[in-house]
């Protein structure tokens, strides 16, 4: 039994997302002191499902809202210690087909949760999660966390200004800020418009993968639960102001990743289609992650074996993914509208 007064009240904005919910998972099962709010405002990526292992879990509650509502996120924010913020609008190619509600989200919902977090008596904890595209491309070496951000997609300038926002109320109103830059996440769960549960899916049903371009562009991969592992770690030892590059260590190019998951699943390369390349594809990502590392962090899955785990996840729990795929008439148009036949273009 957990003293009463010995517990932290820790509020995780889009915590039915992806790793948001894996995040919420692991801190329950890691931190038997933690009562966790969970705000997610259920978008097309944030499902309740994610989350059914903890809904009856007493230590969790559920908060459907906007982070962008200060009427509901307010007082979220000021009731908490420790607030991880995963909040946001995340696909690139989303991005480049609605970029208002990117900005809305991503960068005035940080705002009002920052406001929040200026006037909360016991904040001890603010983890703005960003992202390593913010970086841009890199064609040679590893982004440090002082280097120059160049984000050169809506989505990465969103997420930008709300890393560089979270930072400006560390330095000028001192709320306990810490910013990570994550590569690239997979794992269970992911919603099927990322590549890596889209290919997999897409070649369980034997449909074509759409590879952008020439399928040499090069992502760095980090299994969610190592990046989970990492922010609980910097929860704890991170210090105020700072940024931290999570990677995994994993550089993959796009084609072999897509030969890895066809190998996965015994299933032949032709069923690889060349599309047209996306507008402002970053060419490579790469982290420096010798800061996090000297805080005695390291990624504990090789990047083959999470893959692996990941596709056997896929293909044992298709009831998660297909009413997502084959029902859900959202998901349909925007994926006639991203890969139909009217749009396809071989490369």
């Amino acid at each position: 039994m957990v003293d009463r007064d010995t517990i932290v009240e820790v509020l995780v904005t889009g915590g039915a997302g992806f790793i948001g919910s894996n995040f919420v998972l692991h801190a329950l099962a890691s931190h038997p002191d933690w009562r966790i709010t969970t705000l997610d405002k259920l978008t097309y990526a944030g499902r309740m499902e994610n989350l059914g292992d903890v809904l009856d879990d007493p230590r969790h509650r559920f908060v459907q809202g906007d982070v962008a509502d200060p009427a509901v996120a307010g007082p979220l924010v000021r009731d908490a210690e420790i607030v991880v913020h995963f909040a946001a609008e995340t696909h690139v190619d989303r991005s480049l087909l609605d970029a208002g509600a990117f900005i809305t989200t991503d960068v005035y919902g940080s705002f009002v949760l920052l406001e929040a977090a200026r006037h909360a008596p016991r904040l001890r904890r603010f983890v703005q999660i960003s992202t390593d595209e913010v970086y841009g491309s890199v064609d040679t070496g590893s982004s440090t966390e002082h280097d120059e951000l160049k984000p050169r997609n809506p989505y990465a300038a969103s997420k930008a200004g709300a890393d560089r926002l979270a930072y400006s109320y560390w330095a000028t109103y001192d709320v306990p800020v810490i910013i990570t830059r994550a590569s690239n996440n997979y794992g269970p769960r992911q919603f099927p418009e990322k590549v890596i549960p889209l290919f997999v899916t897409n070649a369980i049903d034997q449909l074509p993968l759409p590879l952008y371009g020439d399928g040499r562009h090069v992502r760095d991969w980090l299994h969610v639960d190592d990046h989970c592992r990492a922010l609980d770690l910097l929860i704890e030892r991170g210090e105020n102001g700072e940024v931290y590059n999570i990677g995994g260590g994993n550089e993959v190019a796009n084609i072999d990743l897509t030969h890895q998951i066809l190998e996965l699943l015994d299933r032949p390369r032709s069923l690889i289609e060349p599309v047209r390349d996306r507008l402002g594809h970053d060419r490579r990502y790469s982290l420096d992650t010798t800061k996090l590392h000297a805080l005695g962090w390291r990624p504990r899955h090789a990047f083959l074996d999470g893959l692996r785990a990941t596709v056997d996840w896929y293909r044992d729990n298709d009831s998660w993914w297909r009413p997502i795929k084959e029902v859900d008439p959202a998901y349909r148009e925007y994926y006639q509208t991203q890969y139909g036949k009217g749009d396809r273009q071989k490369a």
